[in-house]
């Protein structure tokens, strides 16, 4: 299992190309927050990947450059700005292929796009979710089934935690508790991961 966010170590072993191991771990940790964004723009599963592939080929092209830096800013921001170049280049692209067919659905697509100020919103979102579903298999594990399935069924879910209670047979202060251990524990798995995120 990879953190979601990218250690120092790790940029620094992806600025050589030829270590397949960093990339592939670099990718699994970003590839879902760039497809869930593009995707959340009303991409297609096919143009979401191929902007995904085009995200990673800028980074690998800047990967030698990169060098931590606290003072520039988080590195999750700039590869935001990378994202979010591709995807208006892929838009632009479509946008042409439309109207050099004639196809007046182009508009309709670019028009339901969120607003420049919303993007990065989207964006801080997509890294939360991926956060808290990588931190989510990565502490299930610690729980007993029960206990997992209350906190599931009520935090995520939005149950009634009477309802769950009685759906699993247990108290509902059971349902609470494990509520409040499962919280806690995603929280610190979480903390530690977003403190190990390196400036570029």
């Amino acid at each position: 299992m990879t953190e979601p966010v990218t250690r120092p170590s790790l940029l620094a072993r992806i600025r050589d190309l030829s270590d397949s191991q960093a990339w592939a771990q670099f990718v699994e940790s970003y590839a879902p927050v760039v497809l869930g964004y593009a995707l959340r723009h009303g991409l297609q599963e096919a143009d979401a990947d191929d902007l995904a592939q085009e995200v990673f080929r800028a980074v690998a092209r800047a990967a030698p450059d990169l060098r931590y830096d606290p003072a520039r800013g988080r590195f999750r921001a700039w590869l935001f700005t990378v994202t979010r170049n591709k995807l208006r280049n892929l838009l632009a692209a479509q946008k042409r292929d439309r109207c050099d067919n004639g196809d007046s659905r182009g508009a309709g697509f670019l028009a339901r796009q969120p607003a420049p100020a919303e993007e990065a919103d989207l964006w801080d979102r997509e890294c939360r979710r991926q956060l808290f579903r990588r931190a989510a298999e990565q502490v299930q594990g610690q729980f007993e089934e029960t206990t997992w399935k209350a906190f599931w069924r009520v935090a995520v879910e939005g149950g009634e935690p009477a309802a769950v209670a009685r759906q699993l047979g247990i108290s509902l202060g059971a349902v609470y508790i494990a509520k409040s251990r499962v919280l806690k524990c995603l929280r610190e798995q979480i903390d530690a991961w977003q403190e190990q995120e390196p400036e570029l």
